[in-house]
């Protein structure tokens, strides 16, 4: 099989590390930044460039960019796609790319199918990339018919070499919905968590719990504003639950409300135990 990889940082050079790794099939490979393709090339993660004269060659590609620039990417490359390929991206929000996407697949007769990988690290780059990453995680598909098994029978296939463990579908707004509460608050809870004052004398008085919570506030700042703005309503919904949640907490410790405060704890203790068993 021949896979082009659109994006060789964190998650599409996993990806390309994953298929040499665990496939022996070709990989084409792109990045905007040249100089990422030639060390790609130089560890043997890629094969050879991904260009518009060899993806028409390609069975499965995957387009692992900034969404602005996936969007670009496919706008750009369309016309040379086989009938026979399935696209598949890995943004972090879906609506604007499988909106466009699910078109220029009906335009040009490939299938594409929004994809997001449940996996990552606080680093990024390829130089961060691993063959691994997704071994044992999550995929999460959007694809264009909701109940296509024989699809995603095909995209489990095609994915094979990164290992992923299960198979999540849904639609577009229902995933940007999940995520902004899943992953993209929690970006934002500890980045900001961080900056408070106190936090420069942890050292010796922290444990597993400062640990848990500031873990993701070492971030991609560019990447995790462009999701943020992507999924604006959604993150705003989310955030300004939040916030009113903490005033509640604040209000109640302000008061020396003990009655008031353990009820607060009681019920996200019980609603924890109810989401998460």
């Amino acid at each position: 099989m021949i896979t082009g990889i659109a994006g060789l940082g964190l998650i599409g050079g996993s990806m390309a590390k994953a298929f040499k790794a665990n496939s022996d099939g070709t990989v084409y490979g792109y990045d905007i930044d040249s100089s990422t393709l030639s060390i790609a090339k130089i560890y043997g993660a890629v094969d050879e460039e991904l260009t518009k004269e060899n993806i028409k060659d390609c069975e499965c590609i995957i387009i692992a960019l900034y969404p602005d620039k996936s969007i670009e990417f496919l706008r750009e490359n369309a016309p040379y796609i086989s009938p026979d390929a399935v696209v598949i991206d890995c943004c972090g929000t879906k609506r604007e790319i499988c909106r466009e996407g699910f078109r220029l697949a009906k335009e040009y007769g490939f299938t594409f199918v929004g994809g997001h990988p449940m996996a990552g690290i606080h680093r990024s780059g390829f130089r961060s990339s691993s063959e691994d990453l997704f071994r044992d995680a999550g995929m999460v598909i959007v694809p264009p018919v909701y109940d296509n098994i024989q699809l995603l029978d095909r995209v489990k296939k095609l994915l094979a070499p990164c290992r992923f463990s299960t198979f999540s579908v849904t639609t577009a707004e229902e995933h940007d919905r999940l995520i902004a509460f899943t992953s993209q608050m929690a970006h934002i809870v500890s980045n900001a968590f961080i900056k408070s004052p106190s936090a420069s004398k942890h050292k010796g008085i922290s444990a597993g719990s400062y640990k848990d919570l500031t873990r993701v506030a070492w971030l991609n700042p560019e990447m995790w504003a462009t999701l943020f703005l992507d999924n604006k309503d959604n993150i705003l919904y989310e955030l300004e639950f939040f916030i009113s949640s903490l005033e509640k907490y604040r209000d109640a410790i302000k008061k020396e409300n003990y009655e008031e405060l353990e009820k607060l704890l009681d019920e996200g203790r019980k609603r924890k135990q109810e989401v998460d068993g």
